[in-house]
């Protein structure tokens, strides 16, 4: 009696666990691919889900967007100047099937192409574009990226070049380049002002030939500008045509 209640225990034990193995649990987030006797069968979504257990095997797959940090690269570029680049993958998988039955390790083979891929484009710019243009060559990265990663079930979002490491050597000629531009901007922008300067002068002086008056007017300014420094002597010439009406005065008084 004893031994068939034992037997009994066993039973109910080993059904309690077939059951419990039969019962699965998805996040919002994740999907199910289900093998059946080794066979794909189908990707089941969030929620409660029973399969049949020693028969089906269930494997989780997490649908949400990874963000891969890609290792610094050592790159020669078309000029022929070695540098450092790493840059960070936002990728998903959009089909959690192919993601388990056409690539061994999707995570580990997605991480293996960008750093390859990061290599083979970015030795083909030169530097200054690499500096310049990160987002048409953020672009190219993620395009080409997204079109090797399809056949796998995964989807490339973007992918940003973090950071671009450059020789000493380099820094210092890109600072001393950076310096150079900026004394030639100071001079065209000098040239530019003496020359607006010389144009409005001249229209100046073009205006004050045509008015006698007007020259007057301007040396008298000149002078009411001058004497307001009370500590300093001047001297200047006295223009003729103010003498001119005591000359004529005189000279008729001498007649």
């Amino acid at each position: 009696m004893i031994g068939f209640g034992f037997f009994w225990v066993i039973a109910l034990a080993f059904i309690v666990i077939i059951f419990g193995s039969a019962i699965r649990i998805l996040l919002e987030y994740e999907r199910g691919v289900v093998f059946r006797l080794g066979r794909f069968s189908s990707v089941k979504g969030p929620g409660l889900k029973f399969i049949i257990p020693i028969v089906d095997k269930m494997t989780k797959i997490n649908m949400r967007t990874i963000a891969m940090d890609v290792p610094p690269q050592d790159i020669i570029t078309r000029d022929n100047v070695s540098v450092k680049v790493n840059a960070v993958l936002y990728f998903r998988v959009v089909q959690p099937e192919k993601a388990l039955i056409e690539v061994d390790n999707y995570l580990y083979a997605t991480s293996q192409l960008a750093q390859t891929s990061l290599r083979s484009i970015l030795g083909q710019v030169e530097l200054d574009d690499l500096l310049s243009q990160r987002d048409s060559i953020n672009h190219d990265l993620q395009e080409i990226l997204d079109r090797q990663t399809d056949p796998w079930g995964v989807k490339i979002s973007n992918v940003e070049i973090k950071h671009v490491d450059l020789p000493t050597e380099m820094q210092r000629a890109m600072a001393r380049q950076a310096e150079a531009e900026r004394e030639r901007r100071a001079k065209i922008i000098h040239a530019e002002g003496e020359f607006q300067a010389s144009e409005t002068l001249a229209k100046a002086a073009g205006r004050i030939s045509t008015e006698p008056g007007a020259l007057q007017l301007r040396f008298l300014q000149t002078m009411t500008e001058i004497a307001a420094e009370k500590n300093s002597t001047i001297l200047f010439p006295m223009p003729i045509d103010l003498l001119k009406p005591f000359l004529e005065e005189k000279k008729k008084e001498d007649q």
